[in-house]
């Protein structure tokens, strides 16, 4: 294990994160509302400490394999998780714990949405501005951006890239090099963050709630600078397109790339795409449950002001963005147990969105299928199929182990929360919610976690990072066979 060379890349990555800390005091000095001293405290501070780490190890550049990929990865997160909440402990309004702090770091980070901050509205801007801008980065992970610029500094890529990447995308390059494969897709993210925020701003936002909540919209992150979330606007419109925006961001990047691509703009990519088809059904169904159960409860006064409720809520919790526009909590049990469960199917592969991803479990259903028909056909030979593509049995066996491996880390992380005394209905909640990067759940924590202890709240973090990570990126460190040289 080349360990000083994955230092000198981590003092690298430590040192441009730090540069995240300059846009939110820029925004203190512009609103005056204070907080900006924390921002640049914790700007030298993540410098420093980068600067510590690369300069001893400056010559040490030797080509990453496999596995120092991945522990890069999980030291990247979990590094920069922990300097992201420099501001929040310098900071005093909010006045946070350490637990606190860290914990808002890595909802932030890992796109998870959950918070433990009361009273949104009265926060200063940095702050707010701040939480928003660590989703954005998170969303579409920060290794894709330094895999674009790391090569220029003399480091290959391709092993960061193929250990953060989930999905079709990491096996199958859009263009001929990582680095450009990378910051295409950096271009369609911002691309749609600034259609986000230009959609945002038409419908009645002002400047600074269009660009935040366009920065958590197409992370499908679920922060807010209101505590009402999109609630507060109380807008059909601004409803409307947040929901188109989290089903793009939902959808596999690699398919918005071969969409628009340079040879034009081509819809047809989309309907070709299986799993963006199964994306879509599963909303429709989502909507329809959901209508159908509000309208019968008579709980709203029209059907439309129904579906506007129902629409929203259905395609922000199964996305795992976690925005709100009702406490949805409040609803027959029926709903937010279905819209919980509906969050650990999440987005597609290669998306912002959490979840174990509609392609893993629409190979799951195939293969149960499969079986079924091996019983009543014990010698006949079954294949599984994905649009025209027949796909290997080693392919559909790492699919079940991510499932097993993805129940095992949830059992766990449930039972050490009921363990420190929450009940079964907050256990379970926070645990799906945290690992599934959703950020709402049931019981205690159905508005934020600031209530639960500390210790519960590391267990939370844990649950976050597995979920960023995908399991496996996280969970292969604690193999022997991972630290054999």
């Amino acid at each position: 294990m080349q360990y000083r060379t994955i230092i000198r890349i981590t003092g690298l990555l430590m040192g441009l994160f730090s540069i995240t800390m300059l846009p939110p005091a820029l925004v203190a000095i512009y609103y005056k509302d204070g907080g900006g001293t924390a921002f640049i405290q914790a700007f030298v501070v993540s410098l420093i400490l980068g600067f510590m780490c690369w300069y001893p190890n400056r010559q040490y550049k030797s080509e990453l394999r496999t596995r120092e990929g991945f522990l890069i990865v999980v030291l990247f997160w979990t590094v920069l998780g922990s300097i992201g909440a420099l501001p929040f402990i310098f900071s005093s309004t909010p006045d946070l714990s350490w637990t606190d702090s860290f914990f808002e770091s890595f909802s932030a980070l890992t796109t998870t949405g959950a918070t433990v901050i009361v009273g949104l509205d009265s926060l200063p801007k940095a702050i707010l501005f701040y939480r928003h801008l660590l989703q954005w980065l998170g969303g579409m992970g920060i290794i894709v951006l330094a895999v674009a610029i790391l090569p220029v500094l003399g480091i290959g890529g391709m092993q960061l890239y193929r250990a953060e990447i989930p999905g079709p995308v990491k096996d199958s390059k859009m263009t001929p090099r990582i680095a450009e494969t990378a910051k295409a897709l950096w271009y369609i993210y911002l691309l749609l963050t600034v259609a986000c925020a230009l959609a945002y701003w038409a419908a009645g936002m002002s400047v600074f709630d269009a660009v935040c909540h366009s920065f958590s919209t197409i992370a499908i992150g679920g922060f807010s600078t209101h505590d009402a979330s999109m609630g507060y606007f109380d807008s059909p419109t601004i409803n409307m397109i947040c929901v188109v925006f989290l089903l793009i961001a939902a959808v596999n990047f690699s398919v918005h790339f071969a969409a628009f691509s340079r040879r034009g703009i081509n819809f047809r990519v989309y309907f070709k795409d299986t799993e963006f088809k199964i994306l879509v059904v599963i909303q429709l169904l989502l909507t329809a449950v959901c209508f159908a159960t509000l309208y019968h409860s008579g709980i709203y006064d029209s059907p439309e002001e129904t579906l506007d409720y129902a629409l929203f809520q259905a395609v922000s919790i199964s996305t795992t963005a976690g925005f709100g526009t009702e406490s949805f909590h409040l609803w027959p049990l029926f709903l937010p147990m279905l819209l919980i469960f509906s969050s650990f199917i999440g987005g597609c592969g290669g998306s912002t969105a959490g979840g174990i991803k509609v392609i893993r479990v629409l190979l799951l259903l195939l293969q149960g299928s499969r079986e079924l028909k091996r019983l009543i056909h014990p010698r006949a030979m079954f294949s599984i199929r994905i649009g025209n593509s027949v796909l290997p049995d080693r392919v559909v066996d790492a699919v079940w182990g991510f499932f097993s491996a993805y129940a095992l880390v949830f059992v766990i992380c449930m039972l050490l929360l009921m363990a420190m005394g929450l009940d079964d209905i907050t256990a379970f909640s926070a645990t799906a919610a945290c690992l599934n990067n959703l950020g709402p759940g049931l019981g205690e924590v159905a508005s934020n976690y600031a209530s639960i202890g500390d210790g519960a709240k590391w267990v939370l973090v844990v649950a976050m990072l597995f979920g960023r990570l995908e399991i496996f990126t996280l969970l292969v460190l604690f193999t022997p066979t991972f630290w054999k040289t």
